[in-house]
């Protein structure tokens, strides 16, 4: 209860009022009473002091004759009090309440020997006569001699008692009743001054759970109100830090998001920290369980483990590449100790160079290629030429036969030099596109027109399908047709006699699929990945001539017309290509 700052206020508040209501309660009760009692014992005196100076009148004093008895109770009817007269040896002389014969000597009495001594006494005690408190008044009959007779008059306090008891009850039910009041006048002034505390604590709260949030804080001229005003000012420094914080992490964010290499960050217990998705497509990372996770746990690759280590061990960068043969990867690693910012920490950098060690092997390739290709053309026209020095002129027939055999071979070499620039001209763009909306079947069945002879004296069935209603692609019909040609040319080349080809086209989703199908010898699943390469050709394919180029061609072509194309193939049951083009 006392946590709130309301109850703080309103309990003390409140045990302070009933207190000092009590307090002048108690204080007015003792002063009534004393009043009361006092008044009393004035008017009791002044009643006494009257009769003692009629029976001084009197002959023969309070001792003369007559009925004392009598002349009590006439006095007491009179007053209203009790009234007794006592003879100056303490005997009872005239009682107007009870049966003075049974009555004590009352020389002893506090009220007679005050009286004896002062001329004057007062006492309140417990009455065992009457049975309830009696306030006792007696004064000397003559109080001038040395023995004198008493006159006592007595009055019960319960009058004075229950005036007191009275006003008790009335100071009781006051203090209830402000105390009443106080509690809502406190629980108001509590409430008044607890609501704005209330206000900033909400506004507080709310910013914790939001940074956004704009909840309104007192703004009165006060100590809360001044503690409100630094409050949003914090509130805005807050909010600008935030702001910043936010921008540079979305700026962080945006840059490790598109960067290429993997990034990660490794705590000295191993852990990652952070990575970006270059790292988590490299790794196969899951997203949500990888973070907080150990860095043998997530990658299992010691090589990296161990750099890692290394590099914290040595607090310097530290390199190393690795070779993952089963995802046909290999990545550079490079460690980074992050002394300054992070202690203890490491940066993980990972770059992928599968591309460019697969540009290194084509270009290594290509080259081995093109000085293959060349030094069989111009080995045989350096032969020829020797053949001819050697006196083969002087031989016409066979000059002439050498003769056509050197122009064979500058036709290859031209032919080469033609596809070669072809190819360059088609992967610069400098071949530019003419598309329409051309028709799937007029496609093949002109490249089918173009090559049926050819098939034919190879002694292959040519087949053409398609459904009659596919819908025209967007493409350039004389390339699409080159494309198609060089795969049926290829189809032709290596499927033996008795064979069969097929050319057929199907819609696909977004598009049509055209398929250029064989039954000749296929071609080995470890060549078949890297046929579309320049002047590659499957150790089968060494003896049929040609310059490699063709698949080349066909590819980028197709890439250029926004399609795919790959093959399939089992070595000695034939191969299918397949190219896409998009829908017109």
């Amino acid at each position: 209860m006392f946590a709130s700052i309301r109850w703080r206020i309103v309990i003390p508040y409140v045990l302070l009022f009933v207190l000092v209501m009590l307090g002048l309660g108690a204080f007015l009760s003792n002063y009534i009473r004393q009043t009361e009692t006092a008044e009393l014992e004035r008017e009791l005196t002044a009643e006494a002091q009257l009769l003692a100076e009629r029976l001084a009148a009197s002959p023969g004093g309070a001792q003369a004759g007559g009925d004392l008895d009598l002349l009590a109770r006439q006095w007491s009817e009179i007053l209203k009090a009790r009234v007794t007269l006592i003879a100056a040896d303490g005997r009872i002389l005239g009682e107007s309440h009870e049966d003075r014969s049974q009555m004590d000597n009352h020389l002893d009495r506090p009220e007679i020997q005050q009286a004896l001594a002062e001329g004057r006494g007062q006492s309140i005690r417990f009455s065992r006569t009457v049975g309830y408190d009696m306030m006792y008044v007696a004064v000397p009959v003559d109080a001038g001699a040395a023995q004198s007779d008493f006159v006592r008059l007595a009055l019960p306090l319960q009058e004075v008692q229950a005036k007191t008891t009275y006003s008790r009850w009335l100071i009781l039910a006051g203090t209830l009743v402000g105390a009443g009041l106080a509690i809502l006048l406190a629980t108001a002034i509590s409430a008044y001054t607890a609501r704005p505390l209330r206000e900033l604590t909400a506004a507080a709260r709310s910013f914790s759970r939001d940074w956004t949030a704009t909840d309104p804080l007192p703004s009165s001229n006060d100590e809360v109100g001044q503690l409100g005003r630094a409050f949003e000012s914090m509130r805005q420094q807050l909010r600008q830090q935030f702001n910043d914080l936010r921008a540079e992490r979305g700026k962080l964010a945006v840059v490790l998001d598109q960067l290429t290499d993997g990034v990660m960050i490794v705590d000295p217990d191993g852990r990652i920290q952070l990575f970006n998705p270059a790292a988590q497509r490299q790794f196969s990372l899951p997203p949500d369980k990888t973070l907080g996770e150990t860095l043998a746990k997530v990658i299992r690759q010691h090589q990296l483990v161990d750099l890692w280590r290394k590099c914290l061990e040595s607090n310097e960068s530290q390199v190393t590449a690795l070779d993952l043969p089963a995802r046909r990867q290999f990545l550079q690693v490079i460690a980074i100790p992050l002394s300054s910012a992070l202690p203890d920490n490491v940066l993980i950098v990972v770059q992928d160079l599968t591309h460019l060690r697969h540009l290194e092997t084509v270009r290594r390739d290509f080259i081995s290629n093109l000085s293959h290709e060349l030094r069989t053309p111009l080995a045989a026209l350096k032969a020829l030429a020797e053949t001819l020095q050697d006196h083969a002129l002087e031989d016409p027939p066979a000059a002439r036969r050498f003769l056509a055999q050197v122009e064979v071979e500058v036709d290859s070499l031209s032919l080469m030099i033609q596809e070669l620039l072809e190819l360059s001209r088609i992967e610069s763009g400098k071949v530019p596109l003419k598309l329409e909306a051309a028709a799937p079947g007029a496609l093949l069945s002109r490249a089918a027109e173009r090559l049926a002879l050819q098939a034919e004296r190879s002694g292959l069935r040519l087949e053409v399908t398609h459904p009659a209603d596919l819908p025209a692609v967007l493409a350039d019909p004389p390339r699409v047709e080159q494309v198609i040609v060089n795969l049926l040319h290829n189809a032709i080349k290596f499927t033996p006699p008795g064979g069969r080809i097929s050319l057929s086209a199907r819609q696909a989703d977004g598009g049509v699929t055209f398929i250029v199908a064989d039954s000749g010898v296929g071609i080995p699943q470890d060549d078949l990945p890297r046929i579309f390469e320049r002047f590659y050709k499957a150790d089968r394919a060494r003896s049929a001539g040609g310059t490699g180029l063709g698949l080349a061609i066909a590819r980028h072509l197709i890439e250029v017309h926004a399609g795919r194309i790959w093959a399939e193939s089992v070595e000695g049951q034939g191969s299918t290509f397949y190219f896409t083009l998009p829908l017109a």
